[in-house]
């Protein structure tokens, strides 16, 4: 098996820009990036991205491999390129899912399905395993979580939905930023503590609050 991470350096996590400030949010990409690296040590994981990184950025012995392309493109073509080979399957994970564990890459790669899906909030694609990627192709963006269970049935693979707290928590929003407080315990929650966010409780609603010193 073959993991790929797509990984967007460049203006990284634009929706969080009221709250982070533009190298902040690099530093929060990155870290999120080093907590997924870490829960995929262990397995072959190839980098997909369009920036040059290096060993000072994340500690990897993985393969970085640069591409120009967008995300459904690049993702195209690189289930084209591990078509065909003896130990094909692919599995694609987000690099903005602080919480997964090497336990649920394990769960995942463990199904029968030909096609197994670990869907996010909102309707997105958060893991997909594809067992042969021969003539499969994705669709991210938007309701990817929908496409990819048609494109999966149209292709006549068998599909399993993969349901995980941890793995359906990709950060984007304001409000997945407690969830990470809350629960994750890696670098990217770190740097959050560090940084002066913790969890705040107003009127019986969970939010964040920053404290600057």
């Amino acid at each position: 098996m073959k993991i790929v991470v797509p990984f967007k350096r460049n203006n990284a996590k634009s929706r969080l820009a009221g709250i982070l400030t533009p190298d902040e949010r690099d530093a929060l990409a990155m870290n999120m990036l080093r907590d997924v690296m870490d829960a995929l040590d262990g397995f072959e994981v190839d980098i997909l991205t369009s920036s040059i990184l290096s060993n000072k950025d994340v500690d990897f012995s993985s393969c970085v491999l640069l591409s120009g392309s967008g995300l459904n493109e690049a993702l195209n073509e690189y289930l084209d390129s591990q078509a065909g080979h003896d130990n094909d399957s692919v599995m694609i994970v987000m690099a903005d899912l602080p919480l997964i564990s090497s336990k649920h890459i394990r769960e995942i790669a463990g199904l029968d399905a030909d096609v197994v899906i670990a869907p996010g909030k909102g309707g997105g694609t958060n893991i997909l395993y594809i067992k042969d990627p021969s003539g499969f192709h994705v669709d991210y963006y938007g309701a990817s979580f929908l496409d990819h269970l048609r494109i999966a049935r149209e292709s006549g693979a068998s599909v399993e939905v993969y349901d995980s707290f941890a793995v359906s928590t990709d950060i984007d929003e304001p409000d997945d930023l407690v969830e990470l407080l809350m629960h994750g315990d890696g670098e990217a929650a770190r740097m959050l503590t560090d940084s002066g966010f913790d969890v705040a409780v107003r009127d019986g609603r969970v939010g964040i609050n920053r404290n600057r010193v």
